[in-house]
């Protein structure tokens, strides 16, 4: 019994050895699970900020670029319209300014024959209920012409002024002023401050 006894201890003190495992092997899935975890923390730790916030990356700064440069280009290209916009209708009021002057210098030789007309008449003539008509006609059609714009031009008595007057005729007298019209022969006119036609006069002195 007792060399039974003795042989059956060893055999179990191997089998326990066989089981155990040996230092390194004890370690290697210690070593992975430690790796693993290290891995994990990493992922799961938050992106790194800088002083100021968080870090822009290369995509960020490149969006930033793009927007500002297509703001900029809003701007100008909004610059740009509103600029046409005014051109386009100072263009517009020129335009229809130069019509304008050409319906009125249209209009300005049927004023000269109601006025000539007119001045040939004697005072019971005019009260003549036909030449009392034409004289509403000619006085609504200088009403409508002053609604426009239109105004004549003094020059009896004035100062003669070259860019409002065109002399034509050149007379001595004593009772006027040095270069002052003293006769009208032709009526001008003004639109808007325009001259349409220049008054055709004669200067003294």
């Amino acid at each position: 019994m007792a060399e039974e006894t003795k042989n059956t201890k060893p055999a179990d003190e191997e089998i326990e050895k066989t089981a155990e495992p040996t230092a390194g092997e004890e370690k290697q899935p210690e070593t992975e699970k430690a790796e693993s975890d290290t891995a994990a923390a990493k992922e799961e730790q938050p992106e790194k900020k800088g002083f100021f916030g968080k870090k822009k990356d290369k995509k960020d700064k490149q969006i930033e670029d793009l927007t500002a440069q297509l703001d900029d280009l809003r701007k100008r290209n909004l610059a740009e319209f509103e600029n046409f916009r005014k051109r386009t209708e100072k263009e517009k009021s020129t335009m229809f300014d130069m019509g304008a002057k050409s319906v009125v210098e249209k209009l300005l030789p049927i004023i000269d024959n109601f006025e000539r007309g007119f001045a040939g008449l004697s005072e019971e003539q005019m009260s003549d209920p036909f030449v009392s008509g034409m004289d509403m006609v000619y006085k609504q059609l200088v009403k409508a012409l002053a609604d426009m714009g239109v105004e004549p031009i003094e020059a009896v008595g004035k100062p003669f002024d070259p860019n409002l007057h065109n002399a034509v005729m050149h007379v001595e007298d004593e009772n006027l002023g040095e270069n002052t019209v003293a006769q009208e022969f032709q009526k001008g006119y003004l639109y808007h401050g325009s001259v349409v036609r220049h008054s055709m006069v004669q200067v003294a002195n």
